[in-house]
């Protein structure tokens, strides 16, 4: 379905491509707008297409395991900074960021709409105020690492991971109840 409707699209686009450049001063109304028809009966096929396979039981509970995943790896690599910050070189703090979180969020970021389906919309809401808050935070460190700042990139792994473990504790306690 996906295929049929990208290739309708795509046709779509190039017939209305070729009929507005055959006559530079006028477009063949009668021929274009059922070739922009087609083109929006492709985009509405697609769409659909898109919703089904976002909504089929083998994508959510790869998707609810992959965000799990995520998030547990997420708050053991901040927990595990936190207890090495007095150590941690100011400057080095954004290369640990990219190294241990970069792949975490974002396979959490892609598998994040799952939890509406499967939680619904407030508490996927819940999760993501905590998740979104603990990124920022993480995002600070790396900025705050850039410029030297000691203080900020310790205050901001402590929000962080202040914020990454309400998101989990609350992530796992909507899996338990789901499972259950």
């Amino acid at each position: 379905m996906k295929l049929l409707s990208l290739l309708l699209i795509f046709g779509a686009f190039l017939a209305g491509a070729f009929l507005s450049v055959l006559d530079p001063r006028t477009v063949n109304w009668a021929y274009l707008v059922p070739v922009l028809v087609v083109g929006v009966v492709g985009l509405w096929l697609f769409r659909k297409a898109e919703h089904g396979e976002s909504r089929a039981e083998h994508m959510l509970s790869g998707n609810i395991g992959t965000l799990g995943s995520s998030l547990d790896n997420i708050l053991a690599n901040l927990e595990r900074l936190h207890g090495r910050k007095a150590d941690l070189p100011t400057y080095e703090a954004r290369f640990e960021i990219d190294k241990l979180f970069r792949d975490d969020l974002t396979n959490f970021a892609e598998a994040r709409e799952s939890m509406i389906h499967v939680f619904g919309m407030q508490n996927y809401a819940d999760v993501m105020s905590n998740f979104a808050a603990g990124e920022r935070y993480i995002n600070r460190v790396w900025s705050a690492s850039t410029d030297g700042y000691v203080d900020e990139v310790n205050a901001y792994i402590d929000r962080a991971l202040d914020q990454f473990r309400e998101a989990h504790a609350h992530f796992h306690e909507l899996r338990e109840a789901h499972a259950t």
